[in-house]
C-alpha cells in the first residue's frame, strides 16, 4: 500500500469483526467531489498481544496520502481500533466512534456475528457523558470555523475562506454535531444518515448557502437546548454508560475469538 500506514494490516483485519463508513456519506452530508472516505473498524488482537509479551497493539491506520498531507476528494482514511481501544473511545462518548453501532446495513464493510452483538449493545454505550462529549466536539469545530481553535491559527482551508468569507465544512461538521447531540439527548440513540430538515440544513451550510452569523446562531440555539434539557435530566439517557455489561461482554468476545 502507498500512502501513510501504522500497524499490521494483515493482523487487523485478521481479527476484524466490524467496520462501517464514518465520514460524511454515513451522515448524508456527502458532496460529490468535494469529500474523502472515511472508514473504522473494530478487531480483536491475537492472545499475544493481550495476554503475552508482544507489545499492546491497539489500532491500524492507513491512509492514501503521505504523512502531513490533508486527505481530498477520493482519498481514504482507515482506522481499524482493538475491541478494547475501541469501547473506551465508545463508552466515553466519542462522536466517530458510535458511528459503527449505528451505521445503516447500506454502509456496512464487515459485519461478522461478534460485530452483530456488539451493535445490539448500542444502548448499553450511550449515556449522558456522550452528549457531554458531542458539545465538547462541536465546540471544537465552532473554534476552528472562526480561527480559534488551539489547532487552527492558519485557516485548515484557505480555499474556502476566500470564497464563502469562512470554513464551511468546520461550519457543517459544527452544527452536524449540534443536531446529533441533541438527537442522542432526547432519543437516546443516533439515527444515520440524519434526518431530512437537520440533514439539508447542514447541506445548506456546506454548500456556502448560509451566513456564519446565521450558523452560529443556530448551533447557539441549539447548544442552548441541550445544556438546559440536560441540566434538568430530560433524557432517557443514564448518567453512566453499562460498563460491567459491556466489560462482560468483551471478555467473553475474547475468548469465543479465540477460541478459549
Amino acid at each position: 500500500m502507498t500512502g501513510t500506514e501504522y500497524g499490521d494490516g494483515a493482523v487487523a483485519r485478521a481479527g476484524e469483526i466490524l467496520r462501517s463508513v464514518v465520514g460524511s456519506g454515513v451522515h448524508g452530508i456527502a458532496i460529490a467531489g468535494t469529500d474523502d472516505h472515511d472508514e473504522m473498524g473494530v478487531f480483536i488482537e491475537p492472545p499475544a498481544h493481550v495476554l503475552g509479551m508482544r507489545p499492546p497493539f491497539e489500532h491500524y491506520v492507513h491512509r492514501t496520502q503521505p504523512e502531513g498531507a490533508r486527505s481530498g476528494p477520493g482519498d481514504v482514511d482507515l482506522i481499524i481500533y482493538a475491541l478494547r481501544k475501541y469501547l473506551r473511545l465508545a463508552l466515553k462518548g466519542n462522536p466517530t466512534a458510535l458511528l459503527p453501532l449505528y451505521a445503516p446495513p447500506a454502509d456496512l464493510v464487515v459485519m461478522t456475528p461478534l460485530g452483530e452483538e456488539l451493535r445490539e449493545l448500542a444502548p448499553a454505550v450511550l449515556s449522558r457523558r456522550a452528549v457531554r462529549r458531542f458539545l465538547g466536539y462541536m465546540e471544537a469545530q465552532r473554534a476552528r470555523m472562526v480561527g480559534g481553535g488551539k489547532r487552527n491559527r492558519v485557516p485548515n482551508r484557505p480555499e474556502l475562506v476566500e470564497k464563502y468569507g469562512f470554513d464551511v465544512k468546520y461550519a457543517s461538521h459544527a452544527l452536524r454535531l449540534a443536531y446529533q447531540g441533541y438527537e442522542v439527548l432526547r432519543d437516546g440513540r443516533l439515527t444515520l444518515p440524519m434526518a431530512d430538515k437537520a440533514r439539508e440544513h447542514v447541506l445548506s451550510v456546506k454548500r456556502g448557502e448560509i451566513p456564519q452569523a446565521e450558523v452560529l446562531e443556530s448551533i447557539a440555539k441549539l447548544q442552548l437546548r441541550i445544556e438546559e434539557d440536560l441540566e434538568a435530566g430530560r433524557t432517557p439517557l443514564p448518567p453512566e454508560p453499562e460498563w460491567e455489561r459491556l466489560g462482560e461482554w468483551s471478555t467473553s468476545a475474547y475468548r469465543r475469538h479465540w477460541g478459549w
